[in-house]
């Protein structure tokens, strides 16, 4: 995804009186020492009945340069980001999935004096637990079975600069114990290592998990919830940020045109209605997937509903001719297979056997789409 798409909105830790309210005072919370409270003179907003002007670009905050939308939550977000990015206090990440957390972390990345250094991310939860300790920390010769060589982990491949734990809610409870370690002391051991090594890198976490509510569950060690919980940004829905949905439409239709080298498409005003109205539950992914998905099947010049998928359509997409039981009945299961087995075949027609392409237009990962290839032993031009 394009790095002008990060967004987000600014949660602080506030005084125990200011819980759970948005203010301009920033709270930088160090568990040991208590809280220190920055303040800073409040916001000018305007009253909410008032139309929000755009924000001139050469006023938003540095790290939001290339950002589409204009947002509140956008310069918020950005904002917050160019006053921590210099500092190497832990950052926490939180939104729904496809909302651009990894994107976020590259800006505080970015724009901290750690740029010309590593950004190594790891996806906690994709990961098996046997494997991730060793992904993390590294191992030496013969610390397990198959561990024939030295292998160095990420947080040694971070070493000056950031490491992003991504989904770091779905880290095992036995690894947030090496976690916290690395918070509290800067240092950590390899696998089947004594010796302890110094760990040089800024963490920057985030989750689509409630860690309060994992914390109190139990799943989630509380200290090391603290440690993370220094300054915690939210990102927020695509629903709830619908007025920058034009502007990422045409973002993503010029960059999606270019990469597949069609002429410039335009969107008809049913299908442009169609992209304002949804609620978008898969957020800025799910819009970038289905106007990719729309400029691949669209066979004109101009986009329209049909082009797009059912889930956006909705009541209001074209409805297409349902299979109609025959009266003598059918085998349903051969009916599915042979239903399935020609959209995939259509999907590979059309992109050329891409299965790259088609499995975009199939809504799956390229990896699905391959095993049922050989599952079902299709075959055709290579891709």
């Amino acid at each position: 995804m394009d790095r002008r798409l990060l967004y987000g909105r600014v949660r602080m830790g506030h005084s125990q009186e200011d819980a759970g309210t948005m203010m301009s005072t920033f709270a930088f919370r160090e568990p040991e020492s208590g809280v220190i409270e920055v303040a800073r003179e409040a916001d000018k907003r305007p009253e909410p009945s008032a139309p929000v002007a755009a924000v001139p670009r050469a006023t938003r905050p540095r790290s939001m340069a290339q950002v589409v939308g204009n947002a509140p939550a956008l310069i918020d977000l950005y904002d917050m980001v160019d006053r921590v990015a210099a500092t190497t206090c832990t950052v926490l990440i939180t939104g729904d999935s496809g909302t651009g957390k990894e994107l976020v972390a590259r800006a505080v990345h970015e724009t901290s004096p750690r740029r010309d250094r590593p950004f190594v991310a790891v996806n906690c939860g994709a990961i098996p637990e046997n494997l991730l300790e060793s992904e993390l920390f590294g191992h030496v010769r013969g610390a397990f079975t198959g561990a024939h060589a030295t292998k160095l982990g990420r947080v040694a491949a971070a070493q000056g600069g950031t490491l992003f734990l991504d989904e770091v809610g779905e880290l095992p409870l036995s690894l947030q114990v090496k976690l916290l370690r690395v918070l509290q002391s800067h240092e950590y051991s390899p696998v089947g290592e004594t010796r302890t090594i110094k760990a040089d890198v800024r963490i920057v976490a985030a989750t689509n998990v409630d860690l309060e509510q994992a914390v109190q569950k139990g799943a989630f060690r509380e200290d090391l919830y603290y440690r993370l919980n220094v300054i915690h940004v939210t990102v927020p829905s695509l629903g709830d940020r619908q007025g920058d949905i034009p502007d990422l439409v045409e973002h993503f239709l010029t960059q999606t045109c270019k990469k597949l080298g069609r002429e410039r498409l335009e969107v008809s005003a049913a299908a442009h209605k169609l992209l304002l109205t949804y609620g978008w539950p898969g957020n800025v992914r799910e819009l970038e997937n289905s106007i990719e998905r729309a400029v691949l099947l669209c066979p004109t010049e101009t986009i329209e509903p049909r082009d797009l998928p059912a889930r956006v359509c909705g009541v209001g997409g074209e409805r297409r001719p349902g299979a109609e039981l025959p009266t003598s009945g059918l085998d349903l299961r051969a009916a599915v297979e042979a239903f399935e087995n020609d959209l995939i075949r259509q999907a590979l027609t059309r992109t050329g056997w891409n299965k790259n392409q088609a499995a975009q237009l199939l809504g799956l990962n390229r990896t699905t789409l391959v095993e049922m290839l050989k599952r079902k032993r299709l075959s055709g031009r290579a891709a």
